[in-house]
């Protein structure tokens, strides 16, 4: 009988428990904390951080908040709940996103991107001429990253004439790092600078900028992006055996993953089709529409996508705020 009294008590502590975790996991908007987010500074970041944005506040009564910076201090943010929400991780990508899932303090939940790629690129001018341009293939032969080192004096560097250039990513994102590890495993240092553009518009203004005077240019990008519409480039192959697989999570901190599993449950359903995220994200260059206003347009023009991931509720509330 004491036993069985034992295991009653046990079984109502833990239930009662369980009834606190679910009334705090419930209660995270509710209760007023605002849900942090990572304020990204590329395109495809700012405009599905604002989509995320409209979804928990107006869909699910949540206060929001936004914290900038480059993607390497928002993991760190992340990992110690200084900000909740990172709306575009390149899992795997960073040492420090690596280290906080690997200590349990970052969780990766959903596919909000799915088809993404990421490479060296040159003009396709550069490799195979232009015609229409009367422009001459500059670089027939160039077809892998190993191919660099004969061809630094195509991509001069204006400033240091004896090496080539290579456009890396605007220093404190992850991607810049893993570019400078690339150079030395390919034996680049000694004929390439490591040239870092202050931000994203920086390495699009250098890439236009070259691709009108159809001159050539050496340097990283990624999918999606507006660019990647506006030019036609070649992707230089690496070495046999790379194979690098992108997948795209939206980031989380531990706590707010345990504590707020009814948002959780959201945020894993989100996807935005590529194709529909490029052309979105060109609009965005072309038009001259901020991340904001592109948010709104999508959910106005796009129901059919945006509803399946939240509940018939939520959905009147944002068509409501819309």
């Amino acid at each position: 009988m004491k036993i069985k009294k034992n295991l009653t008590a046990t079984l109502i502590s833990l239930g009662l428990l369980a009834g606190s975790a679910a009334s705090q996991a419930a209660s995270w908007c509710e209760s007023g904390k605002p849900v942090k987010f990572a304020g990204l500074n590329w395109e495809s970041g700012m405009l599905l951080t604002e989509v995320l944005q409209i979804v928990l506040k107006d869909g699910y009564g949540c206060a929001i908040d936004t914290l900038p910076g480059n993607s390497i201090t928002m993991e760190s943010a992340l990992g110690s709940n200084d900000i909740q929400v990172l709306s575009e991780e390149w899992v795997g990508r960073s040492e420090v996103w690596n280290k906080a899932a690997a200590a349990g303090r970052v969780v990766g939940v959903g596919a909000p991107i799915v088809g993404a790629t990421e490479g060296w690129y040159v003009p396709r001018y550069v490799v195979e001429g232009d015609a229409r341009r009367n422009l001459k293939s500059k670089a027939p032969g160039l077809k892998n990253i190993a191919d660099l080192g004969q061809y630094a004096v195509l991509f001069k560097d204006p400033e240091e004439p004896s090496k080539g250039r290579f456009y890396n990513c605007p220093a404190g994102w992850t991607c810049e790092l893993e570019n400078s590890e690339m150079l030395k495993s390919y034996g680049l240092e000694a004929s390439y600078t490591n040239f870092r553009p202050g931000t994203g518009p920086a390495l699009d203004a250098a890439v236009l900028s070259s691709y009108k005077r159809g001159e050539p240019i050496l340097f990283y990008y990624w999918s999606p992006t507006p660019l990647m519409g506006q030019v036609d480039l070649v992707k230089l192959e690496e070495k046999p055996g790379v194979d690098k697989k992108i997948s795209i999570q939206v980031g989380l901190s531990k706590a707010f993953h345990d504590q707020a599993p009814e948002l959780v449950a959201v945020l894993e359903k989100v996807n935005l089709p590529i194709d529909l995220l490029n052309q979105n994200l060109a609009r965005m260059t072309k038009e001259h529409i901020d991340s904001p206003k592109l948010a709104k347009i999508f959910f106005k023009e796009h129901p059919e996508i945006w509803q399946a991931w939240v509940s018939a509720d939520a959905a009147r509330k944002i068509n409501a705020a819309l």
